[in-house]
């Protein structure tokens, strides 16, 4: 008895999102040992990655710990230090940033590499929470708020945007169902929905004609002996060297590729298809298409060796290729029980603060992860977001599990509505 008196000490908070974390974690040791054999393969140090990426977990975890421990009182408290720093990191990465696949996304304090994007996440959702519940009024949100939150989220989102679109896309998205959620006016909100609409029909067109074309240039293929600053452009005939561009516009060519790649519909003969350039997304179809209901098993996976990143970004692939379809809806079922029951928590809560944070962080691993599955099965183009709370990563898989120590700290420090005619008259 006292043993389990001892764990519930540990385990405190909502029993349903303990499990489906620890289901999650599960699933994302298996998987990332499995997927990270090529690079263990490569290094000839096959336990490295999962040790490393199952430290990081037990990193996450005793944040987690701390996090869920904290009066969900104090985030509100906290709200502009971390707007402040979430600013400061973002400008430092534009400047002093470690360039990744072309952009800056991390920093180095120490040995420790952290990617302020993921900071950024979290600070939006725990900005616009405390706007919303502070201009709560009897018939909705003050008009004020949505000024508020747009002025907020045009700077994280407008800091995040050069260097990872994909994420600052994900913001959006969650700041507009929070606004949602909390009966923002729909006047505003409809004219921020076609605002949002037009301004990217109109960074499509001139991403489409100011990036070059995939079959006028080599993706990340720089050939030996040349600059770090140029990169092979191929035609029919000859091949010259260009300079990579420089400056916010020097992501114009991939974001091209992505959504050429995306709305090619054309089928290829196996022999014509461009393998440099559409690995990553072969790979991950052939991985899926070659799977049936229960998969090949854990580690059998063949892609895994072949697919880029299917430790990161391709990870769902894997797992529908080692555990099949029912293992893919498992997954896919898991976040959606944690959306289910962080809104269940969110309910029960009587102030409009913690019921927004909690609703808010859920929503940003959730919808995070449906833009990954998406991606695997071929129903968005590729993004870049690592699947969360699985995924190999190092600050994403941190902040998600201090995320997650939101959520508990919700779940348990939230003041409660009182629902029932007994708890009224206490």
């Amino acid at each position: 008895m006292e043993k389990f008196k001892r764990l519930q000490n540990i385990f405190k908070g909502d029993r349903i999102i303990w499990i489906v974390f620890f289901l999650l974690c599960l699933v994302s040791v298996i998987e990332v040992y499995s997927s990270a054999a090529r690079l263990g393969y490569r290094t000839g140090n096959y336990w490295f990655h999962p040790t490393y990426h199952t430290v990081l977990l037990l990193v996450g975890f005793l944040c987690m710990l701390v996090v869920l421990n904290i009066q969900c009182r104090y985030f509100k408290v906290m709200t502009p230090l971390f707007f402040v720093f979430s600013v400061f990191l973002l400008v430092l990465v534009y400047f002093f940033g470690t360039k990744e696949n072309d952009a800056a996304r991390w920093i180095r304090i120490g040995f420790i590499p952290i990617q302020p994007s993921e900071i950024a996440k979290g600070t939006l959702v725990l900005t616009t929470a405390h706007i919303l519940s502070q201009l709560q009024t009897p018939d909705g949100v003050s008009p004020k708020a949505f000024k508020y939150i747009m002025m907020t989220s045009a700077v994280l989102i407008g800091l995040v945007l050069p260097e990872n679109f994909s994420t600052a896309a994900l913001m959006g998205v969650v700041v507009f169902i929070m606004m949602f959620v909390a009966r923002v006016s729909i006047k505003n909100l409809l004219g921020l929905f076609v605002a949002v609409v037009a301004t990217i029909g109109i960074a499509v067109m001139l991403v489409m004609l100011i990036g070059q074309s995939g079959e006028e240039r080599t993706i990340a293929a720089v050939s030996e002996g040349q600059a770090a600053h140029e990169y092979a452009v191929k035609s029919d005939t000859t091949t010259t060297v260009k300079k990579k561009r420089t400056g916010v516009l020097h992501r114009m060519d991939l974001w091209k590729a992505r959504i050429e790649t995306f709305l090619e519909s054309d089928d290829v003969p196996p022999e014509e298809f461009d393998m440099e350039n559409k690995e990553q997304e072969a790979r991950a179809y052939i991985a899926i298409a070659s799977s049936d209901v229960i998969g090949r098993g854990p580690g059998r996976s063949v892609q895994r060796d072949l697919l880029p990143l299917a430790f990161s970004d391709f990870i769902y692939a894997i797992i529908f290729e080692e555990f099949g379809l029912f293992g893919g809806a498992l997954v896919a079922f898991l976040y959606i029980i944690l959306l289910f029951r962080t809104g269940i928590i969110a309910r029960q809560c009587e102030n409009t603060f913690p019921a927004l944070l909690a609703m808010g962080l859920a929503l940003m691993i959730v919808v995070q992860a449906l833009f990954n599955m998406c991606v695997a099965v071929g129903l968005a183009p590729v993004t870049g977001q690592p699947l969360p709370l699985i995924s190999k990563g190092g600050t994403s898989g941190i902040i998600n599990c201090i995320y997650i120590g939101v959520i508990l700290s919700v779940s348990r420090t939230a003041k409660k509505r009182m629902s029932t005619p007994e708890a009224v008259t206490k």
